[in-house]
């Protein structure tokens, strides 16, 4: 008996698991032992006897062990015939009731019953699973029932799980602790976990579940888990192909070949459902190559010798290529006639066919009767196969549908935004017709705010009659509150640091609030503002900033170093409103007050308590002092972008124009505009093409003082230095025999900004797939071309010192060398004053890193000015904690 045991036990285990015992529990026994053991008939429990003489015919005891083995009941002899029951009587229980155990019978004193109702009676406390054994003795009616309770689970251990985590494989599994242990349950967890561990890719992986026997019945079940290396796909065939090579075909799947380069990418592992998608990823490239009879017979995977990866075999039959034969337009509606939208079909008879063709005919003329009012349009494209000349006749059919108008919008999933806020955003309300543009143009409107995630959707729903429609917008919130702190390194401003609060939807209502502070080696500011979008609910935006900023520009000394030349500490305020012209154009207004005061270092520019124009320049000399700038401005704004923070498609145009000196304060004017235009190219790429210009001028005899001016270089023109375009003075030293040092890095860099300056830039941004979005990587190339000029000559310091005849070095303007009697001297030169291009091309990669937003810039400057300082490497990085 006990080989037999045995023997059952080992066959259970086989079908549950692979590899053998270890690790801690290695004397444990296997779950699945347990239940077997348990099942045993009770004569596995009394003392061992010896074994009798194999007799020559069973005995009916030895019939009853067999078939109480077998699951059925373990009843004597002498239960052949028909009888009474006078009695049952329960015995082994724990934690059940006898009558518990009585239910299951459905036998009662007084009741008839023979070997088949005992049987049927004993099969009904197995499948109560709550006995690990169960046995009925019958002396003449008198029924014993003896059971043997499952033990109680005291905890589930998982051991072994480092590729997925913990919590995920508890949520699979359905046995508990204080619950019963089953054999089922172990059996349907144990599957559940290679599932998991599968859809994963890890085919390879198995589960060992064992068991720890405790005191009063009860048990720890242990799931110890191998889970192996992801499954690859080591090569992918491609059988029946004719007219395109594998890897033409292989370009077109998903999954990949696994290569030691793919490791941004999953994409080389195996999984069953991805190889679903790639036939039809296969048969979507041969239709839209004109093979309309295209399949593919059949997908083979097979698991390699060393059972770790898969060779993938897919079998096509490629067909004929067709072209297009008749197409047609046939129109059910009244306000769709054929022969008016006839040319809205691009679908022309010879061309070869296209699948994508008609998909996007079929979205366009859909598109089309939505304009209309009709939302729910019947496009239907028929076709008709001419195998002999194996041509395609397409007749696109519309069917005849009521015009709809929108009955109710309903919104769902908005926990902290309020109904309002969303609502304001439709460019259509309840009683209107409805109209597929505007419904797209609410999406990208509500996608514009950032309150929520890509996946919000307005669904079209039937109303309570066929002429009504119900929009059911369905919004999941991301969070729109920022509270960050942050510090890092920068190759504009050295060491930053940072910290903001900010939150985009205050109390629901769509309101921007904020407050920041920032320190750098060149700058620190703290600025706060306020912002209602919809002012006592009209489309009216107000808002105000307040600010302290303290700038100290720089300059190089030579050998990439700097030093603070002059500071401007500006303090004030402004006041802002906008409001929508049209659905596309809007318009703002807003004034500003500041007062700003720029200075020297004393200690460094300063003789006597005097500006040195030796030491400081004359022209920084002459920007000392104190200034109010009162200053009130407009802009004029055109907006179709899809989405603000990151457009794929779309204009976006501004023009803004603001004039200092009213009523009080310095006097100047300064125009900028500044236009982008986003388009799809194909597979997720983007490209954008944008310009933008300036012109500052003053009025009422002032010149436009140094920190009003435009200044241009990284980060806005790649490839060149901050500040690194346009007009400039450079100091370069002399040496001992009185020449000027030719070195660039020698040389005191002063830059003085512009009146006018333009800049050009093309970027195509590159898409990485799902794997490159969950990195937060978003690469480009890009070409930018610029430039700063259209200021006056400055006071050189030569002007008014003692001079001498200076010569000229390549690229020179008109230089003038001065002597102090204590140096050598220098030469001073103004150079960069000129609006003839500079261009650069280069790579750039945005990295949204865990350490914070990440920005490089490899651009290599292929056309400079004389005086330009050209970068070839920027990066900007910041690091929050």
């Amino acid at each position: 008996m006990k080989d037999q045991v045995l023997g059952f036990l080992v066959n259970t285990a086989a079908e549950l698991k692979a590899g053998e015992p270890g690790g801690a529990w290695r004397r444990a026994l296997p779950l699945l032992l347990l239940t077997s053991a348990l099942a045993a008939p009770v004569y596995a429990q009394q003392p061992p006897r010896p074994a009798p003489p194999p007799p020559a015919m069973p005995s009916a005891e030895a019939e009853a062990r067999a078939a109480a083995s077998a699951g059925q009941a373990a009843l004597p002899a002498t239960v052949a015939n028909a009888g009474i029951v006078r009695s049952v009587v329960v015995r082994g229980t724990e934690r059940l009731e006898p009558e518990t155990v009585r239910s299951y019978l459905n036998l009662a004193i007084g009741d008839r019953y023979d070997r088949d109702a005992l049987d049927t009676a004993l099969k009904a406390l197995y499948a109560s699973e709550l006995f690990a054994d169960a046995t009925i003795r019958d002396d003449n009616g008198a029924l014993t029932v003896e059971v043997k309770e499952n033990p109680v689970i005291n905890r589930i251990i998982i051991e072994g799980a480092k590729r997925v985590k913990e919590d995920k494989i508890r949520e699979e599994i359905r046995l508990a602790p204080r619950q019963i242990f089953t054999r089922s349950k172990a059996r349907a967890d144990l599957a559940r976990i290679l599932e998991l561990y599968r859809r994963g890719g890890r085919f390879s992986a198995s589960v060992e579940p064992k068991i720890v026997q405790l005191e009063q019945n009860r048990v720890d079940v242990v799931f110890e888990i191998s889970e192996g290396d992801k499954s690859k796909i080591r090569q992918i065939n491609i059988l029946g192909n004719v007219k395109f090579s594998e890897g033409e075909i292989r370009k077109q799947m998903a999954s990949k070949q696994s290569r030691t380069w793919r490791f941004f990418t999953s994409n080389d592992t195996y999984d069953p459902d991805r190889l679903a998608y790639d036939q039809q990823k296969l048969r979507q490239y041969y239709l839209t190559k004109g093979y309309a009879d295209f399949r593919v017979a059949s997908v083979v995977a097979e698991l390699t010798p060393d059972k770790k990866d898969f060779i993938v075999t897919y079998v096509v039959e490629e067909g004929e290529r067709y072209k297009f034969g008749k197409v047609d337009l046939e129109s059910q509606l009244r306000d769709i006639k054929p022969a008016e939208f006839r040319p809205l079909i691009r679908i022309k008879s010879g061309d070869w066919y296209n699948a994508q063709l008609i998909e996007d005919t079929v979205e366009g003329l859909s598109e089309t009767a939505g304009l209309l009012g009709y939302a729910f349009a019947d496009v239907r494209p028929n076709f008709e196969r001419d195998k002999e000349k194996l041509e395609m006749n397409v007749t696109f059919q519309i069917g005849e549908v009521p015009r709809v108008y929108v009955e109710r919008v309903d919104i769902n999933g908005n926990t902290i935004t309020r109904d309002n806020v969303i609502r304001r955003e439709f460019r259509l309300t309840e009683g209107d017709a409805f109209n597929s543009i505007k419904v797209k143009r609410s999406k990208d409107r509500l996608m514009s705010l950032g309150f929520f995630q890509d996946k919000l959707d307005i669904e079209q729903k039937p109303g309570t009659t066929p002429d009504r429609i119900v929009l059911e917008t369905n919004v999941q919130e991301r969070p729109t509150g920022e509270l960050q702190l942050s510090a890092g390194f920068s190759n504009i401003e050295r060491f930053i640091f940072s910290a903001s609060v900010r939150q985009r939807n205050f109390r629901g209502r769509g309101q921007e609030i904020r407050l920041s502070a920032n320190i750098s080696s060149f700058s620190r500011s703290i600025e706060a503002g306020f912002t209602e979008p919809y002012l006592g609910g009209r489309n009216l935006a107000l808002g105000f900033d307040v600010f302290r900023r303290d700038f100290r520009s720089f300059r190089f000394t030579g050998n990439n170093t700097r030093d603070t030349t002059y500071t401007q500490v500006a303090t004030g305020f402004q006041v802002r409103t906008g409001f929508s012209v049209t659905e596309f154009w809007a318009a703002s207004l807003r004034y500003g007050l500041s007062r700003e005061q720029i200075g020297l270092d004393e200690a460094l520019f300063f003789t006597n308590g005097v500006c040195d124009p030796l030491r400081a320049g004359r022209f920084l000399c002459e920007q000392l002092g104190n200034r109010t700038i009162s200053t009130i401005g407009y802009s004029i704004i055109y907006n179709s972008l899809n989405n603000n923070l990151l457009p794929t498609t779309g204009q976006r145009f501004s023009f803004n124009q603001d004039v200092a000196g009213l009523p009080i304060g310095i006097k100047f004017i300064t125009t900028r505009a500044n236009y982008d235009w986003f388009t799809p190219l194909f597979a997720g790429f983007v490209l954008n093409l944008g310009a933008e210009g300036g012109y500052v001028t003053g009025y009422g005899g002032q010149d436009v003082i140094l920190t009003n001016r435009f200044f241009l270089g990284q980060p806005q023109f790649r490839g060149f230095n901050i500040r690194g375009v346009g007009p400039r003075v450079l100091r370069r030293p002399l040496d001992a025999t009185g020449t000027p040092v030719a070195d660039r890095r020698q040389a005191l860099d002063d830059s003085l900004g512009g009146r006018a300056y333009y800049l050009g830039r093309a970027e195509i941004r590159i898409p990485l797939g799902s794997a490159g979005a969950e990195l937060g990587l978003r690469p480009s190339i890009f070409a930018d071309v610029g430039a700063l000029w259209s200021l006056k000559t400055p006071s050189l310091t030569c002007q008014n010192g003692p001079t001498r005849p200076a010569p000229r070095l390549p690229g020179q303007v008109a230089p003038c060398l001065v002597t102090d009697g204590v140096s050598s001297g220098f030469v001073e030169e103004f150079l960069g004053n000129t609006p003839r291009p500079r261009v650069s091309v280069g790579i750039g990669v945005n990295w949204n890193s865990p350490f914070g937003p990440f920005r490089f810039d490899l651009a290599k400057a292929l056309l400079t000015q004389p005086g330009d300082d050209p970068q070839l490497f920027q990066f900007n990085v910041g690091t929050a904690f």
